[in-house]
């Protein structure tokens, strides 16, 4: 049995539980048991760890022919996570599939003329500490805006997503004759590669207005190669005001907040 992924009116890919569940070869006698865990369980998606969310990541499937057996559309994200998780025997390669068959332009693949402009305007802002900060900060908000208001493995989520962690950066830190004691990890980013830190503010501030940690990971790729091209100077502008800091828009972030969710309505 092959996975089927369908397209809705509104360009929405998805998978029919039945479906998934005959492709991954699992016990039909264990559909109905299996489609309800699946729906409770606890995932971890790319804006945070939580459960599906009606709507939003799975939607009932009516049927006029089948009337008793309960069926849903799952999200391509959604039923690669459920395969992740599965018993199944053949998982990798329909997890494989589900992965290669995500919108490519949230995984980052594709980029469009706006979102290369988007990327060398962030790259502007985040020449500002206040607004790498800033970021950190609204992502932080929105973490725990999806997991309950906890903070809870915050840090270690946030490393996985920018590819390194604490320890790597202090390592990193002393190899190059430093001493890492009392250094924040901005200050430590700052020393090694400095375009870093607009690297991950761009990350920050992407997935606080609900873009994915793949397509932040890659515009925030873009953002640095543009910092480090035109050789962008970064400011700490929390010590006071900088004689260069006024060609900075400080309102840049706003503005590009309110572009994301303007084209993000006209996708959906």
């Amino acid at each position: 049995m092959e996975l089927q992924v369908l397209v809705s009116k509104k360009g929405t890919k998805v998978v029919t539980a039945s479906n998934l569940h005959l492709a991954l070869q699992l016990n039909n006698d264990h559909f109905m048991a299996n489609s309800k865990r699946w729906l409770s369980d606890i995932y971890e998606f790319t804006d945070g760890i939580r459960r599906p969310e009606k709507l939003k990541d799975f939607a009932p499937r009516k049927l006029k022919d089948q009337p008793i057996m309960d069926d849903y559309y799952l999200s391509v994200e959604l039923a690669k996570l459920i395969t992740l998780k599965s018993k199944s025997k053949v998982k990798k390669k329909y997890a494989k599939w589900l992965f290669s068959m995500e919108d490519k332009v949230e995984n980052g693949e594709l980029l469009t003329k706006e979102q290369v402009l988007s990327a060398m305007e962030l790259a502007k802002a985040m020449r500002l500490m206040s607004n790498q900060i800033s970021s950190e900060r609204n992502h932080l908000k929105k973490y725990k805006q999806k997991n309950g208001d906890q903070a809870n493995n915050w840090w270690k989520y946030r490393e996985s997503v920018l590819g390194y962690s604490a320890e790597e950066l202090k390592k990193r830190f002393q190899r190059i004759g430093e001493k890492s004691s009392g250094k924040s990890q901005r200050q430590m980013l700052f020393k090694l590669d400095k375009y870093e830190t607009i690297r991950t503010g761009v990350i920050d501030f992407l997935m606080s207005v609900g873009k994915n940690d793949q397509y932040a990971c890659k515009m925030g790729d873009l953002a640095k190669a543009f910092a480090k091209e035109m050789q962008l100077e970064i400011f700490d502008d929390r010590k006071g005001a900088n004689i260069f800091s006024a060609t900075v828009n400080t309102n840049l972030l706003e503005e590009l907040n309110q572009e994301s969710a303007r084209l993000t309505a006209q996708a959906s």
